[in-house]
């Protein structure tokens, strides 16, 4: 393929506006179809059940007398599922959290499932089925769990990234390292040292949309599975390998998604629908409850940070270091190892080591959530990059400023960097308005810087010009954020043709050629590049069909502003040609006029955002109140700033909650107590502010338009910034998330009493 991804710096006409989005008006009517609103004829409705205990041999289960219920048409257990994994450590993880198999490894663990005529058979059959436990100790803390004594979840499970492989298993599945540089060294050289540890507890994305899904196994070895994800192609593979299908057999159609944020890049309850729907050989919808989303779908990790930073007293940090211990749920991840490479990257360091744990508990499997891992280790660097501010008498913004990675650092994950936003967000927060308003009693402001790396990926993508001169626009990364939209201006800025005229449309899997996963902040990244080359390779099929017209060569017709134009003063004659008159005219030219793309997005821009924050503390009862916040955040080009900008507040608002109330509370059984909205209390509006964003554009410059993604760096701050803040107001470091008002008055007392 002929495309060059380096950015143009070309002026824009379309790119940049604010259109409405063109799934607008269903959603707000109620047209549009998310994972629950689909149907099939003769569709059976589907109930998990699930295991009580935290930790407990599956000795035995007995679905008979559920079997013979009336009603009822399949009943499956593990042995439904059959373990197709080849060795596959990895899908044999997705298999045994799909549907238990030996154990059951955490409250909430899927161990059989019934299909029946409706959900009252079905509730009534999972009642009829008798498991037979043996119930096991458990650990659900991070530490805990990482002690040498701590109950053993998977005795198959060696610590890998050790120099020997331990004599004995454990609960710590990975060691990963990242840094440079001698920190020793880097430490005695420092005037003042600042250690902390901090501890982070587990969150949910909180969507409002539970999982859902339909599935339909055929009789002749075809299926069809229509769910709620965000990544479709991804959910294809991933449960064709599961029940032994020809993924070419198995079409996936993704729903509208009643929000994701990382919480739907994994399979849960589609490949048992789907063995359910093969038993039955009827259709089967299965939708979770709220308390099964809980219990059962990935949370984020839980965590353990302990953080050391030295610098000179003019302010230069000498060395930095970190180890963070990462919750995974009962299977193997990676949390760790990003939290580990995200931990420093914004700043410049000659001296610096981080050490990630990946830690096994009797918890549900962890997933994404926005920038996976970031938030966590942000709130501990940030917090400590603070205190060592104050120790230095330095302002934390001039602090961060004169450490700020910057063009040509490396990373203190590896890479050097190129042209990155960083250093623009802290001088922006430097003159903001913001950083100038006065504070009353018991108020308190914060500041925070923010990273994430982004990903491309493969895409494909699919533009297709109508004899109206309408475009039709086929992408296979999911809408989590309006880039139906984006990508819209995009074609319609590649084209030179107005925005009102392209429609873009998610396909299903049969329908266009492979995408990974909408995460990573690569949806529009990847996806606009891919409608750029898609545009571009049109442009060559309506450069040619109007050379034909005017019976030309080719090289002699150029494209500018959605025309062809015939460039010489020979072709004087020859007026320009609209895309709409080329088209309509394609029948007698060779027929339909298209374009296709399919590529790695390589060159992903990295993303930094600083953030400022104003809470207020009653001193009494510990309620902590948002008074004001800021987000300034490097987008490379706002393809649609509306957007960008509600990007911004989405995670700078979900921040706010994970920093104040949000977190999951087990009880000594090892049970979950706060399985619902009720308990597990998310930010609703009277708990927010107004959230102001100021837009940066530094261009990628592996981009044609010069974006990065944006999606997932605004929700890297937010815990550091608030903590900084609560901090301030307080007297007090708060080193423990979420600072709920229990936490802040015992960290008050213990101040009082040391």
């Amino acid at each position: 393929m002929n495309f060059d991804p380096r950015f143009s710096g070309r002026k824009f006409s379309s790119v940049g506006t604010r259109p409405i989005r063109p799934d607008g008006i269903d959603k707000v009517t109620g047209r549009a179809r998310y994972g629950a609103d689909f149907n099939m004829a003769g569709q059976l409705v589907g109930r998990v059940l699930r295991s009580p205990h935290a930790h407990a041999v599956i000795k035995k289960i007995d679905t008979s007398k559920a079997e013979k219920l009336a009603g009822v048409k399949a009943v499956i257990t593990a042995k439904d599922l059959p373990d197709l994994t080849d060795g596959d450590a990895a899908m044999y993880d997705i298999l045994d959290n799909s549907m238990a198999r030996k154990k059951a490894l955490y409250d909430g663990h899927a161990v059989a499932a019934v299909a029946a005529i409706d959900a009252r058979t079905a509730r009534q059959a999972l009642k009829l089925i008798e498991v037979d436990y043996e119930v096991l100790p458990h650990v659900t803390d991070v530490d805990e769990a990482a002690q040498h004594h701590a109950p053993l979840i998977n005795d198959q499970v060696f610590t890998e990234g050790l120099e020997e492989k331990p004599a004995k298993p454990s609960n710590i599945t990975k060691r990963t390292q990242f840094g440079h540089g001698d920190v020793h060294k880097g430490f005695a050289q420092a005037d003042f040292v600042v250690e902390r540890s901090f501890k982070t507890e587990q969150t949910h994305q909180g969507y409002i949309e539970p999982h859902a899904c339909v599935a339909s196994v055929n009789p002749d070895g075809t299926a069809d599975l229509w769910v709620c994800t965000q990544g479709h192609f991804v959910y294809r593979q991933h449960c064709a390998q599961l029940l032994g299908l020809e993924a070419s057999k198995l079409r996936v159609t993704s729903s509208e998604i009643g929000g994701g944020f990382g919480g739907k890049t994994h399979v849960w309850a589609e490949p048992v629908a789907l063995a359910l729907s093969r038993k039955a050989g009827r259709p089967v919808k299965l939708v979770m409850t709220r308390d099964e989303v809980f219990r059962a779908s990935g949370p984020t990790s839980a965590t353990s940070i302990d953080v050391r930073i030295g610098a000179r007293k003019d302010g230069t940090i000498t060395a930095a270091e970190a180890t963070l211990r990462y919750s995974c749920g009962p299977y193997a991840g990676s949390w760790a190892e990003i939290g580990a490479m995200t931990a420093f990257a914004c700043y410049k360091l000659e001296n610096v080591k981080t050490v990630g744990f990946e830690v096994l508990v009797n918890r549900p499997k962890t997933a994404a959530y926005r920038a996976p891992s970031a938030p966590m280790a942000a709130f501990a660097v940030e917090s400590v990059v603070d205190e060592l501010a104050k120790e230095l008498g330095m302002d934390a913004v001039e602090f961060r400023i004169k450490n700020a990675a910057q063009e040509g650092t490396r990373s203190s994950y590896g890479p050097v960097y190129g042209p990155i936003g960083i250093g623009p967000t802290l001088e922006a927060v430097k003159s903001h308005p913001h950083m100038k308003a006065p504070l009353k009693a018991n108020q308190g402001r914060g500041m925070a810087c923010g990273f994430w790396f982004n990903f491309g990926g493969q895409t494909c993508t699919d533009l297709n010009i109508g004899m109206d001169g309408s475009v039709s626009l086929a992408v296979g990364t999911v809408d989590v954020g309006g880039s139906r939209a984006s990508l819209s201006l995009v074609a319609a800025e590649e084209l030179g043709i107005d925005y009102s005229n392209v429609k873009a449309i998610v396909a299903d899997t049969s329908s266009l050629g492979y995408n990974d996963m909408t995460d990573g902040s690569r949806g529009t990244f990847s996806s606009s590049m891919a409608t750029i080359s898609a545009a571009r390779n049109a442009i060559k099929i309506l450069r040619d069909r109007a050379a034909q017209m005017w019976d030309i060569p080719v090289d002699d017709v150029v494209w500018e502003k959605g025309h062809a134009i015939a460039k010489g003063e020979k072709y004087g004659n020859l007026s320009p040609l609209s895309l709409k008159d080329i088209a309509a005219k394609s029948g007698t030219t060779g027929g339909p006029i298209a374009g296709h793309s399919e590529l790695v997005a390589d060159g992903a821009g990295v993303s930094f955002a600083t953030h400022i924050c104003d809470v207020e503390v009653d001193p009494e009862t510990g309620s902590t109140r948002v008074i004001r916040y800021t987000v300034v955040q490097d987008a490379g080009k706002a393809v649609h700033p509306t957007y960008v900008e509600g990007q911004y507040q989405g995670g700078a608002a979900q921040g706010i909650g994970w920093a104040l109330n949000e977190e999951y509370i087990y009880g000594k059984d090892g049970r979950l107590q706060n399985a619902g909205f009720l308990d597990y209390r998310i930010p609703v509006c009277s708990d927010l502010p107004m959230i102001d964003t100021q837009i940066l554009e530094i261009p990628n410059p592996n981009h044609p338009y010069g974006v990065r993604g944006v999606g997932e760096t605004s929700i890297v701050p937010p815990l550091a910034a608030i903590a900084n803040a609560v901090s301030n107001a307080v007297g007090v470091r708060m080193t423990h998330i979420p600072m709920s008002p229990p936490r802040i008055l015992a960290a008050l007392d213990a101040e009082r009493e040391g």
